[in-house]
């Protein structure tokens, strides 16, 4: 398979130029699994480490290899990598880590479009649908909503569901799917792009598993059915994989995402919610945070019905935790920080001692 074939283009290629890696083979992450890789070359797939180098100048876990990334490799034993450098992301779609205050979790990269996959039978909820918007608009990937298992409903209740996702998502393409019936796969199969990445986002049970064998046109991927006990999604695919489907589109499947923290600070929330951000510069106070104050053009839109009430409510919540997740990260810096310059002091003083 040619590189050309799982994303290589003329782009990347400068890039290899302008870092001086040319006397090193380019090849793709295409699975990740607690810092194991796979890469993926025009020679075939190979298991892969970083060089020590790399991990000892790592600050963060973004410093590590994510699925999706180009990376400059060197053969040193049978079928097996080093990872010696990660070309510059095109772009990075990224979440709060869980139970990591302050660090973000790299799900892709270099990504062009994000599927955001709902089911309409169990925990459909467009508030979900706003924050997979709100992290694909921070990373500038451009997003396509999939309503899934639509043999479940009838026509005019599947018709009157689109529309409520519509009144609040704008400008987002939303294509009606059923894995079983393969009804909407067609028209889906027409959004995916030869030589493009495509990111499947979704909870547990929503079926991006079963929705990647239609794409593929193969049984690649494991599927399973909704805990009955639970109504909830068992986790079939447990790691992160990139794949290349039937007609040359690029797809990654990623393990169902029950937790989606906001860690946005370049404007997704703004992108996601441009109705409250217009309607914001219309308040009296500049600095206006559209709770409690006099004269709020977007609490006034909320009485007056003209927005969306949980729409609204949703961007309160998630702005909340936005700027949470900034002000840990600055309190982690600070610490640190602090912590180099007593490294500093102590090395300098031992050195005084010595002499």
């Amino acid at each position: 398979m040619k590189p050309e074939h799982f994303g290589y283009n003329d782009k990347i290629e400068q890039l290899r130029i302008q870092h001086n890696l040319l006397g090193f083979e380019i090849g793709r992450v295409i699975s990740e699994h607690k810092e194991r890789y796979i890469v993926k070359t025009e020679r075939g797939e190979f298991d892969a480490e970083i060089i020590g180098n790399l991990r000892y100048t790592a600050n963060t876990r973004e410093d590590f290899p994510a699925i999706g990334d180009w990376v400059a490799i060197s053969e040193y034993d049978d079928n097996k990598v080093l990872i010696h450098s990660i070309l510059p992301r095109k772009t990075i779609i990224k979440r709060q880590a869980v139970g990591k205050k302050g660090e973000n979790q790299i799900i892709a990269t270099n990504i062009d479009f994000a599927l955001i996959v709902q089911a309409i039978d169990r925990d459909f909820n467009i508030n979900r649908i706003e924050r997979y918007l709100t992290i694909c608009n921070a990373s500038n990937v451009k997003p396509i909503i999939i309503l899934n298992k639509i043999d479940l409903i009838n026509d005019t209740d599947l018709t009157k569901l689109i529309s409520e996702v519509q009144k609040r998502v704008k400008q987002v393409p939303i294509i009606a799917i059923s894995n079983t019936s393969k009804k909407g796969i067609e028209r889906l199969k027409e959004h995916i792009v030869k030589g493009k990445t495509y990111c499947l986002l979704g909870s547990s049970g929503v079926g991006k598993s079963s929705l990647l064998n239609n794409l593929s046109g193969k049984q690649l991927m494991k599927t399973n059915t909704i805990s009955t006990s639970t109504n909830k999604g068992r986790h079939v695919t447990s790691h992160r994989e990139l794949i290349v489907v039937e007609n040359g589109g690029i797809v990654i499947d990623n393990p169902g995402i029950r937790e989606v923290g906001i860690a946005d600070s370049v404007g997704g929330l703004e992108k996601t919610f441009e109705k409250i951000v217009e309607l914001s510069k219309h308040c009296k106070f500049k600095d206006c945070t559209h709770t409690i104050e006099i004269d709020c053009a977007v609490l006034k839109a909320v009485e007056n019905e003209k927005l969306d009430k949980s729409s609204y409510e949703n961007y309160l919540k998630m702005n909340r935790e936005k700027e949470h997740f900034e002000s840990t990260v600055a309190e982690k810096r600070k610490k640190d920080k602090n912590f180099g310059k007593m490294v500093k002091q102590f090395k300098n003083l031992r050195k005084s001692n010595k002499y």
